[in-house]
């Protein structure tokens, strides 16, 4: 019988139980995850942007879930992201018309996502935002956090949270703006760690 040295931690291969994903592309994305608007409504947008670990290298799978108000501000309070045939169980996808604010989108594999949805409207004190929870490669726990889009820089600078961050942590949150004249396209990149870091939330 051959005996392994268990005394360094090279010598000891990992079990399934030490090891951290990635699973996510089991189950869980759903087909039309980024499509959160209803098609042709006026107030469509597309986000995109890039997911990259600490030395700055793309995660090929990631995703990222996306939570929203409607453009009056309100939360939408209706199901139907992912319908299902009651008879056969089939997944019917949305249906077109109900916007429900959320969606799901995996990154390919140069660890690029992109959603469309609706301009989210402002909510109380807050300048209008998207929340954002990130599942990636090595995270025990979910990241959460927030994309404000430009255009009002008053509601930005008084926005509770993003006044009381310094300007190149702020940066961090604000999604860039690339319009070619049609469609409103705006770029969110999302760095787990090291320079430039995303601005990370934690909820108690």
């Amino acid at each position: 019988m051959t005996k392994i040295d268990t005394s360094s931690p090279e010598n000891v291969l990992p079990t399934p139980s030490h090891t951290v994903g990635p699973f996510y592309g089991y189950a869980l994305p759903f087909p039309g995850g980024e499509d959160i608007a209803p098609a042709g409504h006026p107030d469509t947008i597309t986000l995109h942007g890039y997911i990259t670990d600490g030395e700055g290298k793309p995660l090929p799978d990631a995703f990222v879930e996306l939570w929203g108000p409607d453009p009056d501000g309100r939360l939408p309070q209706v199901d139907g992201s992912m319908r299902r045939d009651p008879a056969s169980g089939g997944f019917l996808g949305r249906n077109g018309v109900e916007f429900t604010g959320w969606g799901r989108v995996q990154t390919d594999a140069n660890g690029h996502w992109y959603a469309r949805t609706l301009r989210p409207g402002a909510r109380g004190s807050s300048a209008p935002y998207l929340s954002v929870c990130v599942f990636a490669r090595g995270l025990l726990v979910h990241l959460f956090t927030r994309i404000y889009l430009p255009g009002d820089a008053a509601a930005l600078a008084a926005d509770p949270l993003l006044s009381r961050l310094p300007q190149a942590r702020r940066d961090t949150l604000i999604a860039r703006p690339e319009s070619d004249g049609t469609t409103s396209t705006y770029r969110f990149d999302i760095r787990l760690q090291g320079e430039g870091e995303t601005v990370f939330l934690e909820f108690q």
